[in-house]
């Protein structure tokens, strides 16, 4: 990378948020917990202080020396890092009533600060926090202000020490987006040059440094993730490059056919391997969502590595791991707020004697489809939905069974078919059916019938780091609910799910 931007995560919920945004310019950055700070480098440009849901009044608050950091870089402090900064210079932060959630406007700032330039008085900014900055040292100039509270923003005078109590990186925030440019781009000099070209070529040329003439195994999935690591691999390696794909008894309806289809005519090394029993037989009676992702995991890398072993001297295993896995399986305050185990993240056991690679462990989701775009990969490779690793295990509530797969594999195709047929499926993020662990008394004819439910889940997102409820139309939900009751044996009720992320994950388990 040619530049790049540290963000240093206080646990905030907005920091991917700010992440984002800087991505947005075409500026690299890279989120790392305020308690594990890497070496800096020389392609450092700044760095960024993220907010938290602690006060700095907290005997346990987040503490980092800044002090290194302050010589060297300029720095931006959102939130939390602004009261933490104010606070550890002698200035007082304090809970009051001057505490603001949600929209407020800049009743004054300073358009000759550079953090400012463009920006007009009255600007609308997002406010998220319990605590005020009452007062700053001398050495802090006040350069902006809103009704309720004085200390909006400071700058540390003669330094490139800039903060902000609102959150630029939401889009209440109106000029929040020509703030980051005026400090990314006027204040630490980023050139704003990393694009989906840019990413490609720099990519292509790291593979071929570091893998040379070795041989590579990869685990295709069919969908996006997997698609452009195996395009990015092929390029840098050829034919060195093996595809293995792995029919786990849990993927979508006829997939394991259609995947190896569509990837005939890209000019990979691609072969199947069917272990529907394998797996299966070892999900049989776990109910822990953990218990079916660690066993789902290790099966496949058994027979994964079985697979591999047929490739002779193969000395690396690519995977398609993307940012947000790294950064949900990461705790900024440990290993104990873990959200879930990704099954990409967390090294090999010790028997599978391979070397890691991961292309895209530096991108969000969206960003791998415009990478994949500008390799001209196929948008129905490119527009397919998400898919989860541990695929229909997570989406059946509770134990696994082939009776279960059978029955959400017909009444997920039913609901899928059925958007792409209405053309909503390229504006729904992601879609998928969720088998419920309960039953419900229903009447078909004049019976009764004691069958189970389905759940319809469809989100919007982005990167799928927040992500909100689709409002899909009611005449188009009624059609799936009606094809799924009719259509599918053992089904006799179908919900719609209207929980966002957070606090709710996208897939239930």
């Amino acid at each position: 990378m040619a530049e790049k931007i540290i963000i240093l995560d206080f646990g905030s919920q907005f920091t991917q948020l700010i992440a984002r945004r800087v991505r947005e310019l075409n500026i690299y950055c890279e989120i790392y917990p305020f308690n594990n700070i890497p070496q800096f480098d020389g392609e450092v440009k700044g760095v960024i202080l993220s907010g938290s849901p602690y006060s700095v009044r907290q005997e346990d608050a987040p503490q980092v020396d800044l002090t290194e950091i302050q010589n060297k870089y300029p720095i931006l402090a959102v939130c939390y890092g602004a009261q933490y900064i104010a606070h550890i210079n002698g200035g007082s932060v304090e809970a009051s009533n001057t505490r603001e959630y949600g929209r407020a406007n800049l009743q004054t700032l300073n358009n000759s600060n550079p953090l400012f330039k463009g920006i007009a008085v009255g600007s609308q900014v997002w406010m998220s926090h319990g605590d005020t900055i009452t007062s700053v040292p001398e050495s802090f100039e006040i350069i902006a202000s809103t009704d309720h509270v004085k200390v909006a923003a400071y700058h540390i005078k003669d330094t490139n020490t800039f903060a902000i109590q609102f959150h630029p990186e939401v889009t209440h925030s109106i000029d929040g987006k020509k703030l980051l440019e005026n400090f990314l781009v006027g204040i630490c000099g980023c050139s704003q040059d990393w694009t989906p070209d840019s990413f490609i070529e720099s990519t292509i040329n790291s593979l071929r440094n570091k893998l040379g003439n070795d041989k590579v195994v990869l685990g295709l999935s069919g969908g996006v993730d997997s698609s452009v690591a195996a395009i990015l691999l092929h390029k840098a390696i050829g034919t060195n490059l093996h595809c293995i794909f792995v029919d786990n008894g849990l993927l979508r309806k006829d997939e394991f056919a259609q995947v190896l289809e569509q990837y005939k005519h890209m000019g990979l090394n691609i072969r199947g391997v069917d272990a529907k029993d394998r797996f299966l037989s070892q999900l049989a009676g776990l109910k822990d969502p953990e218990l079916k992702r660690k066993a789902i995991g290790r099966v496949f890398i058994e027979v994964f590595d079985d697979a591999a072993h047929e490739v002779k001297d193969v000395v690396w295993l690519a995977q398609g791991t993307i940012y947000p896995d790294i950064i949900e399986s990461i705790s900024v305050k440990g290993p104990s707020a873990t959200i879930k185990s990704h099954h990409n993240v967390g090294g090999l056991p010790d028997f599978m004697k391979l070397k890691v690679v991961e292309p895209l462990n530096t991108l969000f989701k969206d960003e791998v489809r415009k990478v994949g775009k500008s390799l001209g990969i196929e948008d129905f490779i490119l527009s397919r939905h998400p898919f989860p690793g541990p695929g229909l295990a997570i989406r059946i509530l509770g134990d696994v069974t082939p009776e279960k797969v059978d029955i959400l594999q017909q009444a997920d195709a039913i609901y899928i078919n059925i958007l792409k047929e209405e053309g909503l499926y390229d504006k729904v993020w992601q879609a998928g059916a969720i088998f419920l662990p309960v039953q419900s008394v229903g009447v078909m004819g004049d019976e009764r019938t004691y069958e189970n439910v389905i759940c319809l889940r469809a989100v919007e997102s982005v990167d799928g780091m927040t992500a909100d409820w689709c409002h899909l139309p009611y005449p188009v939900l009624a059609r799936i609910s009606n094809e799924i009751i009719n259509k599918v044996k053992g089904i006799n009720r179908v919900v719609y799910d209207i929980s966002s992320k957070p606090p709710a994950t996208i897939e239930w388990e």
